[in-house]
């Protein structure tokens, strides 16, 4: 008999939770708020009354149950050390060991992203792959690395932190990590909309975007595919600068696949083919079979993922 997995993807705003039967088959999902107050205190006893419920709710019996798997937005070690989660008021602390011993049940936990990889590779994007790089493109860029079906965590957990690869030495402003000239500064919904303010500041280029009261990344993708000359630009510029970080990251990993998710992907081909042309023309040779791939699961990547790292 099958057992059933719950996938626990860990947001600022809101936990997102999935019943699965261990075959990947999704039973149910829902979403809690996630209450940040007194430092995310009363966050996983939520998690946990939640899923209580949830086991009432469909008449499931806990012993029935292999386990919880858990994303949450920060680095986690592969022992289930998580080292700080900034948005959820999270110190230093082994989430596993913690929740297992709240729940009585098996836990297994991931960062956000690297989770969401594995979701992808699993029921998404990368399926049938086993050696898979995925890259979110979303207010900020992170990402995750899985080798043989496996997750790369490093030493401290923060492997796959795609937007921190450096970039650029002549960057001026500083990044959320306090570096400058990181890949999320240009990649990023708000980067690539940086820079276009940039751009149309720095002549009187005629553009669709000056006669919009606020430009967004959509706006941006949008126009380029209207052959609007500065967001064509603009958008090169993007793949690009994504395309050469991808090449750098492929000689050290060497995918069959890179996943290009979060909400700048939905602008879809524009993405990949530019990204791919510039991946090719900066890799090692050998490296230039990988595929791109849009992600598949969307906002249900993470719930896939948490489910996997039970599943195993």
């Amino acid at each position: 008999m099958s057992q059933y997995v719950f996938g626990v993807d860990v947001g600022g705003t809101t936990v997102k939770m999935g019943l699965f039967v261990e075959d990947g088959t999704l039973l149910d999902k829902w979403e809690i708020p996630t209450d940040t107050s007194n430092c995310g205190e009363n966050i996983l006893r939520d998690i946990a009354k939640s899923m209580n419920d949830k086991l009432s709710e469909k008449n499931i019996d806990k012993k029935d149950v292999k386990g919880v798997g858990m994303g949450v937005p920060g680095p986690v070690t592969k022992d289930g050390v998580i080292n700080r989660c900034v948005n959820l008021g999270w110190d230093i602390f082994n989430v596993e060991e913690v929740f297992g011993e709240m729940t009585g049940l098996t836990v297994k936990a991931g960062n956000d992203a690297t989770v969401a990889t594995l979701g992808e590779m699993w029921q998404g994007g990368a399926k049938g792959h086993k050696n898979v790089v995925m890259v979110t493109l979303g207010t900020g860029v992170g990402g995750g690395i899985v080798i043989e079906g496996q997750i790369v965590y490093g030493t401290n957990g923060s492997s796959g932190e795609i937007g921190h690869i450096h970039v650029s030495d002549d960057e001026t402003e500083v990044c959320g990590c306090g570096n400058k000239g990181c890949l999320e500064q240009y990649a990023s919904a708000t980067g690539i909309v940086r820079m276009a303010k940039k751009r149309l500041a720095a002549d009187d280029t005629e553009s669709s975007l000056r006669k919009l009261e606020k430009v967004t990344a959509k706006d941006i993708f949008d126009a380029a595919k209207m052959s609007d000359a500065v967001a064509m630009g603009l958008v090169d510029d993007y793949n690009k600068c994504l395309g050469n970080a991808l090449a750098t990251i492929a000689v050290v990993v060497d995918p069959e696949v890179f996943v290009i998710g979060g909400g700048v992907s939905r602008a879809g081909q524009i993405i990949t083919d530019g990204v791919e042309k510039y991946y090719n023309q900066y890799t090692f040779h050998a490296c230039r079979k990988a595929k791109f791939e849009i992600a598949k699961l969307g906002n249900d990547a993470g719930i896939y993922g948490a489910a996997k790292l039970v599943v195993g």
